[in-house]
């Protein structure tokens, strides 16, 4: 991956906010909220119409969990945005189990299409848990591919951003990419009849 580039204003907070520098997690906000806030837009874009979690809130959680915790080695800003995109994808697989339990014995209410999320050929109807689900079975057999699939889809990173942070080849990324998403719209679907 390299070593972080200091001249980046972005990597030199996280590298400082690492080290202890509590100012540096001030200062980072502001630098990161814009794009924090788009990626938590097109998160709750594909949820269910009457999604209650608004974008603003999400980023605040994500952040105030990233803040409350021991921040990792940031190599850079991708590494960042893709772990700020693995806390979003908790956070809302936490708030579809806790408005499912609400409903209990109702329609599934946490539906996105597949289709969009993954830019599948066939539509189908999944909610967040059962992606979840399939991801972290995913996970199992191929911890690559499954990462690949949080960095391109939760965190909307690009297939370079997705090498570098990875430390993977474009190629390998691409090729793990359209395999990842291939199984995940069969296991998907495959829970959908059964």
């Amino acid at each position: 991956m390299g070593v972080p580039d200091s001249s980046n204003p972005v990597t030199d907070l996280l590298v400082r906010w690492r080290a202890g520098d509590r100012e540096a997690l001030d200062s980072l906000m502001p630098l990161v909220y814009s794009e924090l806030r788009r990626l938590a837009h097109y998160y709750l874009q594909r949820e269910r119409n009457d999604h209650t979690l608004q974008s603003t809130a999400l980023v605040h959680e994500a952040f105030l969990r990233l803040a409350g915790q021991n921040p990792p080695k940031w190599q850079n800003r991708a590494h960042f945005f893709g772990i700020a995109a693995h806390v979003m994808r908790q956070i809302l697989v936490e708030y579809a189990r806790a408005h499912s339990a609400a409903k209990r014995g109702g329609a599934n209410p946490c539906k996105l299409s597949l289709e969009e999320a993954l830019d599948l050929p066939k539509k189908i109807d999944v909610d967040v848990i059962a992606l979840d689900g399939a991801l972290d079975r995913l996970s199992e057999l191929d911890p690559q591919q499954s990462r690949i699939v949080e960095l391109r889809f939760f965190a909307g990173l690009t297939i370079e951003d997705t090498s570098e942070v990875m430390g993977i080849s474009p190629a390998t990324v691409k090729r793990d990419w359209t395999s990842a998403r291939a199984w995940l719209h069969r296991e998907i679907a495959r829970d959908a009849f059964e």
